[in-house]
């Protein structure tokens, strides 16, 4: 069993951890008891009561948060021609077709998202089983496969943030820094949470959301009351 650190171990003590805290309280105790040198992403974990061993139980998509994640991504984009040309303009951090299937098929991973249009799917097709276990293959619920590569682009850049649920049910996504203003990070908070409460499945039996937690990297775990947070407009 893996030792915590005495930092950890203090700032464990501060968490009540069979208390459901408000959001803005969660989340400010989050940053309160972060312990890292470096500024630490604040993420969201949600545990939903689905069954993702059914496929209308499975959910997956992206959302783009209105204060950003606090990284920037490197957005790699398969098109060609005109849809190119887009691409570039729209800030792609790479552009290409072939050539680009061949570096990543060699061991090349110098990004974070990639984007490709439709017909470029067939060559990027090539790369499942690479970019697949890495959650990097493009796909249409997430926006990733589309000839609009400006906009594509330009959401991925602005903050958009993808997720979906493991096997256990459970959707992890950033909402922030610590060194994001409490405002910010609940916008973030609120914008995710919504997102979440919307995509439901039909199919879904019994309480959805089981329990959400905000943390930051290698921070405590607070937990958040999750029947009580209110979404303001």
């Amino acid at each position: 069993m893996a030792k915590k650190g005495k930092k950890l171990v203090e700032a464990a003590k501060k968490v009540d951890r069979e208390q459901l805290y408000g959001a803005e309280e969660a989340i400010a105790l989050a940053k309160e008891t972060s312990t890292t040198k470096f500024d630490a992403t604040v993420e969201v974990a949600f545990r939903l009561g689905i069954d993702t061993r059914k496929n209308d139980q499975q959910i997956r998509g992206a959302v783009v948060l209105p204060n950003g994640t606090g990284k920037t991504q490197k957005v790699l984009v398969f098109a060609k021609g005109e849809k190119a040309k887009e691409a570039e303009a729209a800030g792609a951090d790479y552009v290409g077709e072939a050539d680009f299937v061949q570096k990543i098929q060699q061991g090349w991973f110098d990004f974070d998202v990639v984007v490709a249009t439709p017909d470029m799917m067939g060559e990027v097709g090539k790369l499942g089983r690479v970019l697949g276990p890495k959650g990097l293959m493009p796909n249409p619920k997430t926006g990733t496969v589309t000839f609009d590569v400006t906009k594509a682009v330009q959401d991925i850049k602005a903050g958009k943030v993808e997720y979906r649920a493991d096997k256990a049910g459970i959707i992890h996504a950033p909402i922030g820094k610590v060194s994001f203003d409490n405002e910010k990070l609940i916008e973030n908070f609120e914008t995710i949470f919504e997102t979440i409460q919307k995509a439901k499945p039909a199919a879904a039996k019994g309480t959805y959301m089981k329990s959400v937690n905000v943390t930051t990297t290698m921070g405590p775990a607070v937990k958040i009351d999750a029947a009580n947070v209110v979404i303001k407009k």
